[in-house]
């Protein structure tokens, strides 16, 4: 089935606030947050489209948007002779509408002059903060073919996960039959689906909504038309369940939803295994994102293992260790980091600017001379002093001030922070 590419637009939702974030959220939104040392979360879905021939896209988004707007500005410039585009549409108050977005349904409404200003059959509805690599092709076949009103993508989990997710019931031809938000531990045997083989094994019975959605136009128009709704998964879908036809589209890779401090650290420190489950190095599913003229990275002295070096990098430490070290990162010697996402830095320092400091008795951008480093996410353009002890850990409670953060034992140094020399966290 061949799909007619300019019959579809993607629609990336760039989250609430992102409190569950913070304090990488304090100051960007969402789909801002670096991930794996020189990406966007934002580069995610956009790549996923541009990997399935998707060209055009809307970004919505209302919380400290400044870097994402720089950010896609500066990365996505398709051919002037094409139609392609990433658009950034931010909450607006009008005449007809003084409220910012409610909910994700409410966000899609209040855009829906843009999106009805260019002809699509169908709309694909994506998240800005999910983690994972998806032909879309597949699924709008599937939604094609079989008539579909809406379709879900959804993932097979166990019953230990469940309950986290809104789960459907499906009957034996994938249509979601029956739906249900967060589902209490003791509902579960009433709620299993047909699965693959595969997944019966790893004992993921359960079909959990991705929060991917395929919308036909004309039933979107009709939905949006309904001022009441809010959010997609606590009112349009469950509303819509025994009144349309409702695909489930199972997909069975690698996602996940970076909801937490805990869900992103373990992403970024994931992609050091040996064979990780999110593959950066796939010819058929790059990750595209903003092209810098940065110098190669450097090392002296440096014992790397199952780690992540981005480019442009000065690293003069001991040991890195299962850690992902960002962009224009700058380490000193005798440092050792282990099982840590250090994001670096936006800019070099020059000499004439570290001489500075160094009369006015500053840190210099970067992480110093001696320092221990574990189970801890280093924000950007922090100012880490010398013999500095930070070791991370489930025997940490959980704590927030001006320079720091701990959240489930992790340990987030905020952006530009400056800490002393002999600070310790432990």
């Amino acid at each position: 089935m061949k799909i007619n590419k300019n019959g579809i637009v993607a629609i990336i939702l760039g989250g609430g606030q992102g409190s569950r974030l913070y304090p990488l959220t304090e100051t960007r939104s969402k789909p801002a947050v670096p991930i794996g040392g020189k990406y966007r979360l934002v580069d995610i879905p956009i790549s996923n489209c541009i990997n399935s021939d998707i060209y055009k896209m809307f970004v919505l988004t209302q919380f400290n948007s400044a870097s994402l707007n720089a950010h896609i500005k500066n990365t996505y410039n398709f051919s002037v002779f094409s139609n392609a585009f990433v658009d950034i549409l931010a909450a607006e108050q009008t005449p007809d509408n003084p409220t910012w977005f409610q909910g994700t349904a409410d966000a899609v409404r209040q855009c829906m002059p843009y999106f009805l200003n260019h002809n699509f059959e169908y709309a694909l509805i994506l998240s800005g903060d999910q983690l994972y690599q998806m032909d879309f092709n597949d699924m709008i076949k599937a939604h094609i073919k079989r008539g579909a009103d809406i379709s879900i993508a959804t993932l097979p989990v166990n019953a230990k996960d469940a309950p986290e997710f809104g789960i459907l019931k499906t009957n034996s031809e994938n249509w979601i039959e029956s739906f249900i938000e967060k589902p209490e531990a003791s509902l579960l045997p009433d709620w299993e689906s047909e699965v693959s083989d595969h997944m019966k094994e790893q004992g993921k019975h359960y079909l959990a909504s991705m929060g991917i959605y395929i919308f036909n136009r004309k039933l979107l128009v009709e939905l949006m038309s309904n001022t009441e709704t809010k959010d997609f998964g606590k009112e349009i879908i469950p509303q819509a369940v025994g009144n349309k036809k409702i695909l489930s589209y199972q997909y069975e890779g690698y996602w996940t939803d970076i909801g937490n401090i805990d869900s992103f650290f373990e992403a970024n420190i994931g992609l050091t295994k040996d064979l990780p489950e999110f593959n950066l190095f796939d010819n058929d599913n790059k990750i595209f994102t903003r092209p810098r003229l940065l110098p190669p990275s450097k090392f002296y002295k440096t014992l790397i293992e199952k780690s992540l070096i981005s480019e442009g990098c000065i690293i003069n430490a001991k040991e890195i260790l299962c850690s992902v070290i960002g962009i224009r990162s700058r380490i000193g010697e005798g440092t050792i980091i282990q099982h840590c996402y250090v994001m670096g830095n936006d800019l070099y320092q020059s000499i004439e600017d570290m001489e500075e400091d160094d009369q006015n008795n500053r840190k210099h951008i970067g992480i110093g001379e001696r320092c221990y480093i574990k189970n801890a996410l280093v924000d950007k353009n922090c100012r880490i002093g010398n013999d500095v002890h930070i070791n991370g850990g489930k025997h940490l409670d959980n704590f927030s001030n001006e320079l720091y953060a701990i959240k489930e034992g992790i340990i987030v140094i905020k952006k530009g922070a400056v800490i002393p020399d002999n600070f310790r966290i432990d």
